[in-house]
């Protein structure tokens, strides 16, 4: 059950403090990372969107904005020959990134990604961030969040883009983790009118494999999501 005009949403830290090995575990296992239906028959996890991700990037340095407890995404592209690095708000997600991928120790960092970012302008070919802006204030997204994307990617790189769509605040419980979570909800074409208004041209469909543009799906839980991928101008 969902109600997306919940008051009484939590959305502070305190879940993925303590849940970040809970939380990392479902990631690795991909338990929340599949798609039960999508809008393109070929959109069927998490690893399709970062596959077409890469595929876009003029370059192979990366950065995961909110890379989650064990940073999962992060040693993916660094196992694959990537200049990869994460950032999370979350120190004990870090934490466990640095635990479970020795190798990625010092390519993850606490970082919280509702303020400016210690990167210097046009520092990346890839920016992703999936599910994060679902935790953040709009007026921070819109003033500083995607902001700092735009600064930090270089001409041509590509941005991918996940988060629960709608209006208002959804709620629901998670069997995964056996509570209930609150989310906040965006509309899809504010976002992307606010990133063209930053230099960004959304990705357009590849006929040969149906995906780009906007991209819609729904998870385990039966949350509505949007995803796309959008270009920096220049």
């Amino acid at each position: 059950m969902t109600d997306t005009h919940s008051t009484n949403a939590d959305f502070s830290p305190s879940f993925y403090r303590r849940k970040a090995r809970r939380y990392a575990q479902v990631a690795h296992d991909y338990l929340q990372s599949v798609y039960i239906d999508a809008s393109v028959s070929g959109l069927t996890d998490d690893l399709v969107l970062l596959t077409r991700a890469k595929g876009l990037s003029p370059g192979n340095r990366s950065l995961d904005a909110g890379c989650g407890a064990g940073a999962r995404d992060v040693f993916t592209l660094w196992s694959d020959g990537w200049d990869a690095y994460g950032v999370d708000a979350i120190p004990e997600n870090i934490e466990v990134a640095r635990e479970w991928h020795a190798e990625i120790a010092d390519r993850v960092s606490v970082a919280d990604i509702s303020q400016p970012l210690a990167f210097d302008d046009e520092s990346f070919d890839l920016v992703l961030c999936n599910a994060v802006i679902q935790h953040i204030p709009h007026r921070l997204t819109l003033d500083v969040t995607l902001p700092e994307f735009v600064r930090v990617l270089r001409p041509g790189g590509i941005l991918q883009l996940m988060f629960k769509h709608g209006k208002g605040t959804l709620t629901l419980f998670d069997p995964d983790y056996g509570e209930r979570r609150a989310f906040l909800l965006y509309n899809e074409r504010e976002i992307l009118s606010m990133l063209s208004g930053l230099g960004m041209e959304l990705v357009e469909v590849d006929n040969s494999t149906g995906l780009g543009g906007i991209m819609y799906l729904t998870d385990t839980k039966g949350a509505a999501h949007c995803a796309f991928h959008a270009r920096k101008r220049g």
